[in-house]
């Protein structure tokens, strides 16, 4: 029996039951966002996002949406992120169960 080793593991197993908790929260959240989320990226760049671009906003209504940057950047991050998940769930099915 080896007392360290059995402390090294149940730290492990212990930072994995956390991890895949806290990733199950987090893409339940994505999951729940999805129609919201394609309704964002489709509105992007659309004739409704040129015409409320356009338009005077009132003071104090906060419009980053309307921007070059803000919805194209969080494109990005999706689908890279989204690569990675892929990249991490093939690594996983293959090499560690």
């Amino acid at each position: 029996m080896n007392i360290e080793r059995i402390k090294k593991m149940e730290k492990t197993l212990n930072a994995c039951t956390k991890a895949t908790a806290d990733l199950e929260k987090q893409v339940a959240r994505m999951e729940k966002l999805g129609g919201k989320m394609t309704a964002l990226f489709d509105y992007y760049g659309s004739e409704e996002w040129y015409e409320d671009r356009d338009a005077e906003l009132p003071e104090g209504v906060a419009a980053g949406v309307l921007s070059e940057d803000a919805v194209y950047d969080e494109i990005t991050a999706v689908r890279d992120l989204s690569f990675r998940m892929l990249e991490l769930a093939t690594d996983i099915l293959k090499n560690r169960v």
